[in-house]
């Protein structure tokens, strides 16, 4: 099987670029590589999350499976007034996330390497994003709304980006299950945004 994105080390050859992108109005340079999600730039989905989500500007806000940061490091420039704590298990994504935040000048964000919540689980959060690592499996995307619902404030929310084609029907089913109310905010070119109110 082929290495892929959702792999705790990367052994697939380096290959570092930089991408700019303009997201909810605002320029932003990011560094990408080889053995991440989406290198060639912000894909489709996590940049209609982007444009999607809403939050308080005082939020407590968590990005699960962050890749380079595009999600992530949008949501801190939503809530200067509140902090945003992003993870993934790919330490390359983790070492590309530092950086571009570093050289967006973004200081409200804490990065960390970790198996989708596992380093997180005793914080509270008014919002989870997750563009969720479909390619793990349908496991691993329902494991993520689980753990969420843990770390979810009451009355906080889980914004979720997923492709009918990939599983948007079961991932409904699934957040139903755990949370008080789910809508689909927004739906474009096959991608769905599920809002999830615990």
């Amino acid at each position: 099987m082929a290495e892929h994105y959702y792999t705790q080390q990367p052994t697939v050859k380096r290959n570092v670029q930089t991408t700019k992108d303009v997201l909810r109005g605002r320029s932003l340079t990011f560094l990408t590589d080889s053995g991440v999600f989406s290198k060639n730039g912000v894909d489709y989905g996590s940049r209609h999350l982007i444009e999607t989500m809403d939050f308080p500007e005082d939020a407590k806000v968590l990005d699960v499976g962050c890749g380079y940061g595009p999600i992530g490091l949008s949501a801190a420039l939503m809530c200067p007034k509140g902090h945003v704590t992003m993870v993934d298990i790919n330490e390359r994504a983790i070492e590309l996330s530092m950086q571009n935040a570093k050289q967006n000048g973004i200081t409200n964000v804490t990065i960390l390497q970790s198996d989708v919540l596992e380093q997180v689980k005793e914080q509270q959060f008014d919002v989870v994003l997750t563009n969720p690592p479909i390619r793990a499996g349908k496991d691993v995307v329902h494991r993520i709304f689980e753990d969420a619902h843990a770390c979810i404030v009451e009355g906080g929310s889980l914004w979720v980006v997923i492709q009918k084609k990939q599983g948007a029907p079961s991932a409904m089913k699934k957040l139903e299950s755990l949370y008080a109310e789910v809508e689909e905010v927004s739906k474009d070119k096959g991608y769905r945004i599920l809002k999830a109110t615990k």
